[in-house]
């Protein structure tokens, strides 16, 4: 029988680490301590009646301790053990997916920027990290069209024997077809990584020299392309809210909420530049809001490289030991610090705004999702609302690059990291039967080698019919019992009118049109939707190795560029509705009626 009274009392007042063991040696709980004997003596003390620990302590069978030289140590192992054993009362970042960069790919006589993600192995120069894609992507796409840097892929550049539609639109130089020379494209290169590096006065130096330069030399259409770059940097200069003396690179983190609910907000800043923030929830059922911090930075910096400053938006005990750390990983000072003046201050105060705003977000999501998954349990007759969700859908145009797509929904909303897509072989053409067969084969063989949990709830778009033959797959899988159902459109094919078959169950349940059930069906059928178009979309356009627009009838290269030009690009021309795109010069009613099926198959 442990006695926590004898135990502590043998404690040394030196720093070091504890570990909390349950029932099976079960690991608990890691922390660290500056006194091992008074840190450790807090969990049981006789006035902490938070109710957390209490639930900690009343499943302590057994505490063991590490003794180390300094609190950094004790940092450090603490961070070690967590990441080792994930321990369930621990702060504990899920979102593992690695940080987005941009990449200068210098193989090529002709190099590029890309957006790219994973171990910076490759040759090549990275910029970041950014807070996020789409952060990354409008850096690009700036860049591509002050500087008219190639997008291409390498094999598409070798292959090209006229102009692209990024030339025709004014962001590309078309290097591919000798329009530019090498050492001009490579100053072009030149000037954007220094952009990307924080030296846009350096940039705007530069072009003011080479502008002067053609104008005396009587070149006046390159004199006039190069005013048009100066403008256009210029002009996202002037748009940069918080620009930052001495081009500093800054990480800013702050944090909200309390033990079991947090949430932190990490603002990046490069080159002086605020590249925007990005939210995270960590688990983190006992911890003080600083231990919470420190902890979750230790982690962040894992997969990341920490730049020479980060600010805090909270004083911590542990931050000499961080900046130790820190240190002692990149090589060079890291400064870790909670600012009290200045630009800093301003920094600190939006993230910590952020991080508010976030968790704010996060509470009223949780509210709605649990009114609509209790709403469907009393639909469909379920014992208790769903914990975990799945709906499949298939995707193609007549038959051709069929991609299958499962996405998966929880109480808090879409687990996007569990999404998957399965690019269909093998079957006939628009036969969609055999496209779900193979899809939930191929889903269903991890989920019965324990790689994914299999869900309370799967929806399949369909039928009576297709609900059957879903089901036979299903038993032969193993997984008969699992609750099936059919999202039937209705009449109409408007949303809110959907029939929901439940296999085994003789008559469709119709939900109320807006109930919470029919608005949580829609989200997830149109969500299952929205991701297979996406695959094939991106498999079709990989197999004719073109532009999407390009294979559509009747849209000829003028009209092309009227439209990207009129929209911004083709993310935006995929965004327009049919009445959007006859408002551009030589598309009538029926071109953009067409177009607008050809973008969006199954819609």
């Amino acid at each position: 029988m442990f006695d926590p009274k004898e135990y502590i009392a043998s404690l040394p007042k030196r720093p070091g680490v504890y570990r909390m063991f349950g029932a099976g040696h079960e690991l608990l709980y890691v922390g660290k301590a500056r006194s091992l004997r008074d840190r450790v003596g807090t969990y049981f003390a006789a006035g902490n009646v938070n109710p957390k620990v209490q639930a900690l302590t009343a499943q302590i069978t057994a505490i063991e301790v590490t003794v180390t030289n300094s609190e950094t140590e004790a940092l450090l192992l603490e961070y070690n053990l967590i990441k080792a054993h994930k321990p369930r009362f621990n702060v504990v970042l899920r979102d593992d997916k690695s940080f987005p960069y941009i990449h200068l790919c210098v193989e090529h006589e002709f190099p590029r920027l890309v957006f790219y993600r994973g171990a910076r192995s490759s040759p090549g120069r990275y910029f970041g990290p950014f807070p996020n894609a789409g952060a990354v992507r409008d850096t690009l796409n700036q860049l591509q069209k002050l500087f008219r840097i190639r997008n291409c892929r390498d094999s598409f550049f070798a292959n090209r024997s006229r102009p692209c539609l990024q030339h025709q639109i004014g962001r590309c130089s078309a290097p591919c077809v000798g329009l530019i020379t090498r050492a001009a494209y490579a100053e072009d290169m030149a000037a954007a990584v220094k952009v990307l590096e924080g030296r846009s006065d350096e940039v705007n130096a530069e072009l003011q020299a080479r502008m002067e330069e053609a104008g005396a030399g009587l070149q006046f259409e390159r004199a006039a392309q190069i005013r048009d770059q100066l403008a256009a940097l210029k002009r996202i200069q002037a748009q940069q809210v918080v620009t930052a003396e001495g081009h500093r690179d800054v990480d800013v983190f702050a944090i909200v909420g309390e033990a079991g609910e947090y949430a932190v907000s990490v603002m990046l800043v490069r080159g002086g530049r605020n590249l925007g923030t990005t939210s995270y929830f960590p688990r983190a059922a006992l911890a003080e809001p600083h231990e919470a911090l420190a902890s979750f930075v230790m982690q962040y910096y894992a997969s990341a490289e920490a730049p020479a400053e980060v600010l805090l938006g909270s004083r911590l005990e542990e931050a000499a030991s961080l900046a130790e750390v820190l240190s002692s990983r990149t090589g060079r000072a890291v400064e870790v610090r909670h600012p009290m003046r200045g630009l800093a201050v301003r920094w600190v105060e939006l993230t910590q705004e952020n991080a508010a705003q976030a968790l704010r977000m996060r509470f009223a999501q949780r509210q709605g999702m649990e009114e609509m998954l209790l709403d469907l349990s009393e639909q469909l007759d379920l014992p208790e609302p769903p914990a975990r969700m799945e709906c499949f859908d298939i995707s193609h145009t007549g038959g051709e690059g069929t991609v299958a797509s499962c996405v998966v929904f929880g109480p808090e909303g879409p687990l996007k990291k569990e999404y998957r897509r399965f690019n269909i072989t093998g079957v006939s053409p628009g036969d969609d039967y055999a496209a779900l067969r193979q899809a939930l084969e191929r889903r269903y063989k991890h989920v019965r080698q324990g790689e994914v949990p299999p869900p309370d709830l799967l929806l399949i778009d369909g039928g009576a019919g297709q609900i059957s033959q879903v089901h036979a797959v299903l038993a032969e899988l193993g997984y008969g019992d699992l609750t099936l159902v059919g999202v039937a459109k209705g009449p109409d094919r408007r949303p809110g009118q959907e029939r929901l078959f439940v296999y085994g169950v003789a008559a469709p349940v119709t939900p109320e049109a807006h109930s919470p059930a029919a608005r949580l069906i829609q989200r997830i059928r149109d969500e299952a939707h929205r991701f297979a178009i996406t695959g094939h979309r991106r498999r079709r356009a990989r197999r004719y190795n073109e532009s999407v627009l390009e294979v559509v009838p009747g849209l000829g290269p003028a009209k092309r560029r009227a439209l990207l030009k009129h929209f911004g690009g083709l993310q935006g021309v995929m965004r327009a509705g049919v009445a959007d795109l006859t408002q551009v010069a030589g598309i009538g009613a029926t071109l953009a009626r067409s177009l607008y099926d050809h973008l969006h198959p199954g819609s």
